[in-house]
Order: C-alpha cells, then structure tokens, then sequence
C-alpha cells in the first residue's frame, strides 16, 4: 500500500483496468515461456559430463576472453566518447551521437560486411595493414573481439554518457577552481562520481559481446579454438547435437541472468 499526498492509503494495483490486466500477462508468458521450455529440455542428468565436454569449455573460454578483451578496448575508446558527448558543445554533436547508436538497430550481419569492407585484405584499412605489418584481422581471435567491440561499445556509451550528463558539475568546477588540472578533475573527480554507471555500462557492454554472433561469424567465421565462440557453438551443435546446444544456451541464459540481476538496482526502479 501507498500513502497519498492528503494521507489516504491506497492499495497498490488498485483501479489497474482488466483490459490491460490480460495482454499484460499475455507478454509475460511469451517471453518467460521460451526460457521454461530451455530448462524444461536441459538434459540435466548428464549436465556436467556436457559441461565438461572439450568442446564446449574451449568455445567457453574463447568467449569469456574476447569478451572481456572487446569490454577493454571498449573501455579504452567509449569513456572518452562518451565524455565528448555530454561535455562538449560541437556542431554535429548529434549527428554523432546517432552514428554512435547506429549498431544497436544495425543487423549484426550488416555490421560484420562493414567490417570485412573496412578491414579485410582489400578494405580501406585492411589491406594496408597486411602490406605494411603483416596484421590480418579477418578470421582471426583479434577479428572476434573487433566484431564483438564493434556492437557492444554503444552500450557502454550511451551508459556513461547518461551518467555524466546526471552528475553535479559543480564538484568539477570546484576542483578546478582549486587548479586541478582537467585530466586530474577527469580521473579524480569524474570518474569516480559516474562509477556506478561506468559499471553498469562495462557490464552490459560485457554481455553483449558474449552474446554476439551475427558480425562473428560474418568477419571472423566459425573455426573452432580461434574464432567459434558459444553463440557459434550453439548455432553448429543445432545441427548435430541438440542436446549440446541446449547446455550451451543454459549456460548463455545463466550469464544473462546474473548479470540483470546484478544491475537491478542500477536500472529497475522498484521498492
């Protein structure tokens, strides 16, 4: 129950119409249904021998180094980002944060292209790299951390910039004030005030590239212990083995579930 402004008590959900009542829970069930039936078909008897499986912790322990290795790279260019954003007044600035958002509604297949044109051996990039360093990025572990930064990074953006943009300026002021120089106020002050957010955005930006597979596969194909992450494994066990692909997405959903879970407090408002 709540307390209104006039001291009344009233019972929460009361007055909610029926007629919404209905699809309300409609949409609960489409989404919670597909993860029941998941549990529903895991092969748990046999869980850990699958677990175990060669397999399955190579695909693994890719997957948590290219992600954690995309989250970094992430870190080290979208904090800067994000900072232009909310703290420089530029013309375009919009522009640019729309471009920035552009791999959130992208196909990731479409990403993965764009990525293949821009580093492959005859992209605007690639090409020059193989010829003057011999680095090439395509089909390679370094290609799977470029193609899972490259959609996860907005993530991270966008969170930071949202926690900058609600922080008190005065505290950076004051310590300029004080002669603080700006990378001193951006290392002493700012980060520490959108610490929170920064991390909230690591995490989600995290399980994003764990989660990534279409721009993957596309510019970094399948090949087992170098580029076949979890998603790649499910997307081959469900042609073989559909008990193996059921485990890895066990283990995929339970990432998933840790990690909203974790960051209720951030992003749910609730008592």
């Amino acid at each position: 129950m709540t307390r209104t402004h006039g001291g009344r008590v009233r019972r929460r959900g009361a007055g909610v119409p029926v007629a919404l009542l209905l699809p309300a829970a409609l949409g609960l069930v489409f989404l919670v249904l597909p993860l029941v039936g998941l549990l529903a078909r895991t092969p748990w008897a046999d869980l850990p021998q699958r677990l175990a499986a060669p397999g399955v912790l190579t695909a693994l322990r890719l997957s948590l180094l290219t992600a954690t290795l995309a989250t970094l790279l992430c870190l080290l260019l979208g904090v800067p980002l994000a900072w232009l954003l909310a703290r420089v007044e530029f013309p375009g600035r919009r522009l640019v944060r729309a471009l920035v958002t552009v791999p959130l509604v992208l196909p990731p297949v479409v990403g993965g292209v764009a990525l293949l044109l821009v580093f492959g051996r005859r992209g605007l990039l690639g090409g020059w790299l193989d010829a003057t360093f011999g680095i090439s990025l395509p089909f390679t572990t370094a290609g799977v951390v470029l193609a899972e930064a490259f959609v996860a990074m907005p993530f991270l953006v966008i969170a930071v910039e949202g926690a900058l943009r609600g922080t008190d300026g005065r505290y950076e002021e004051a310590a300029a004030t004080l002669g603080a120089g700006r990378w001193t106020t951006f290392t002493h002050v700012t980060l520490p005030l959108v610490a929170p957010g920064l991390a909230a955005g690591a995490v989600l930006c995290w399980a994003r590239a764990l989660g990534e597979f279409g721009a993957t596969i596309t510019f970094a194909g399948n090949y087992p212990g170098r580029t076949q992450t979890m998603p790649l494994a499910v997307y081959l066990a469900l042609e073989t083995d559909v008990q193996a692909a059921v485990v890895l997405s066990l283990v995929l959903l339970t990432v998933s579930v840790v990690i909203l879970a974790g960051l209720r407090d951030r992003w749910i408002t609730s008592p």
